[in-house]
């Protein structure tokens, strides 16, 4: 989803505006990711579309992270962390967004169980010679 696509700030022009008390993101420039975080958040766009691919279908519907700064889990959907990455890639940082209303927790997954999921089916495929097929 582009920033675009977003509702307007029901706060905009105000001055008893809540968030006045907090330091704008764009107020201090983005450092650009160098050669090396870039590659490292075009894998993960990679491996994330694989892990969309094998897990969608069996109800999952995003990812799962915990967050150090709350210490309060953020689930994320499918298209919003997707969307999150690439904005970290093109823009060097992620914007905030509203987490997910309301979510129930056992249909996301965390990185971890992604990637052994992942490699758990990758090496089923090579053992038995039959190829992943979504949802089955």
């Amino acid at each position: 989803m582009s920033h675009d696509a977003l509702p307007p700030d029901p706060f905009a022009g105000d001055p008893e505006d809540p968030a006045r008390a907090l330091s704008d993101p764009t107020d201090e420039p983005a450092r650009p990711l160098d050669e090396h975080e870039s590659a490292e958040i075009l894998a993960d766009l990679a491996d994330l579309a694989v892990y969309q691919d094998l897990l969608e279908p069996r109800g999952v519907r995003g990812i799962v992270v915990d967050c150090g700064d709350c210490a309060e889990p953020h689930f994320h959907d499918w298209e919003l962390l997707r969307s999150s990455l690439g904005q970290l890639l093109s823009d060097g940082r992620m914007r905030p967004h509203e987490p997910a209303f309301d979510p129930d927790p056992t249909n996301y997954v965390t990185w971890e169980y992604c990637r052994g999921y992942a490699d758990g089916m990758a090496a089923h495929e090579e053992h038995s010679g039959t190829p992943h097929v979504p949802g089955h």
